[in-house]
């Protein structure tokens, strides 16, 4: 499970979830195909690694996978049937807080239907609104 070595604050404020779209992170660099988000949401570390193991299944551990978000964010949760009062409870849980346009896997090194698949089957273990995008081949613009 992906988890920070270590952070600046133990307990952070939980912040809003934001709707503003991604300004960094938002084309595929490293890969063929992506993995991008439409919606915003916190992406546990748990549903990261089901994501990442769902591809590497269906790809047969062929091709190369990368994970562009990295859980940060300490979320913290009190025990059940626990009073109000006494603090703020135990971290819990990591989270990575992704907004809208943010390439969350990128996958290279597999056939197209292949590489689509798995990343089909990885968005159905993210809590995000997904779409599949390609990598933009510089200098292949249309003509008119």
């Amino acid at each position: 499970m992906l988890m920070p070595k270590r952070t600046r604050y133990r307990k952070p404020h939980r912040g809003e979830v934001d709707q503003q779209v991604a300004t960094r992170g938002t084309e595929v660099a490293f890969g063929d195909y992506g993995l991008q988000a439409v919606d915003a949401a916190w992406i546990d570390s748990r549903q990261i690694e089901a994501a990442r193991r769902a591809i590497t299944h269906h790809v047969k551990r062929g091709g190369k996978v990368w994970i562009r978000i990295f859980p940060d964010k300490a979320i913290t949760a009190k025990p059940a049937e626990t009073r109000m009062g006494k603090g703020k409870g135990a971290p819990d849980r990591w989270v990575a807080v992704v907004r809208p346009g943010r390439i969350v896997f990128e996958l290279a090194g597999v056939r197209r239907d292949v590489a689509l698949e798995a990343l089909r089957l990885a968005s159905h273990k993210l809590p995000v609104k997904t779409k599949i995008v390609e990598r933009e081949v510089a200098g292949a613009e249309t003509r008119e």
